[in-house]
């Protein structure tokens, strides 16, 4: 494994222009649950399952369950930057790293200083009054009750891609645009499961595509370095050259 991490900095070393792309295993290391591993939101039990109350069809039809679940599970406010993000905020001070795509709604890459974040599936941070699109903040989500309503009368909804929704196109072709343009892809803490955000590597044209996930991905074998440990381990272990 020390092998697998000096190629990683040479490579970090050589570069100039990297990106990012990360998913939930970053945030985890922060004391964030994903959706898919084993005490992840999708193990757990409720009246429905996690994928369905985050749905838009769930959120017209039941929002105030909607809400009891998404302040319950999805709005950890008092989670830190780990390691990646720190690291990742240091590249890019550094002038080396070009953005980080995320799918991620925490914000946790802004906290911890990165500028230039593509938000695949938006940000707890962002609510906006579905009628006159004011914005509210995200402690005015978690401090409410019932089904936040905007002084318009409108109901409030976050900022976030739930289920049966499309992607921002905005995001999307900012992030197409960044990988396309990346010396070197490094891809971590995600199992690529998601789609369409896990189709994004097919845009990545360099020579040196780095998977960093706890677990094997489909996309191992595509990789010219994978490994096998968490995300902020290895980030944390990286010099800023």
């Amino acid at each position: 494994m020390t092998d697998k991490l000096n190629t990683l900095q040479q490579w970090i070393n050589d570069s100039r222009a990297i990106v990012f792309f990360g998913g939930a295993g970053v945030s985890t290391e922060s004391g964030i649950p994903d959706f898919r591993s084993v005490d992840g939101l999708y193990n757990q039990k409720y009246a429905w399952p996690p994928e369905q109350i985050l749905s838009r069809t769930f959120f017209d039809a039941q929002p105030e369950e909607f809400y009891r679940f998404y302040r319950d599970k999805m709005l950890c406010l008092d989670a830190q930057p780990n390691a990646a993000h720190q690291k990742l905020a240091q590249l890019e001070a550094a002038g080396k790293l070009r953005s980080v795509v995320t799918q991620n709604i925490d914000g946790l890459h802004q906290l911890a200083g990165s500028k230039r974040v593509w938000e695949l599936h938006g940000s707890v941070h962002r609510n906006y009054c579905m009628k006159c699109r004011k914005p509210y903040s995200v402690e005015d989500i978690k401090e409410g009750k019932g089904v936040p309503k905007c002084s318009c009368g409108g109901t409030i909804k976050p900022d976030v891609v739930l289920y049966e929704e499309g992607l921002d196109s905005a995001t999307i072709e900012g992030a197409v645009m960044d990988i396309r343009a990346a010396d070197l892809l490094i891809i971590g803490g995600t199992s690529l499961a998601v789609y369409p955000a896990a189709g994004l590597i097919n845009y990545f044209r360099g020579s040196r595509l780095v998977l960093i996930n706890k677990s094997p991905t489909p996309y191992d074998d595509r990789a010219n370095l994978a490994i096998n440990l968490p995300i902020g381990e290895v980030l944390g272990q990286i010099e800023v050259r």
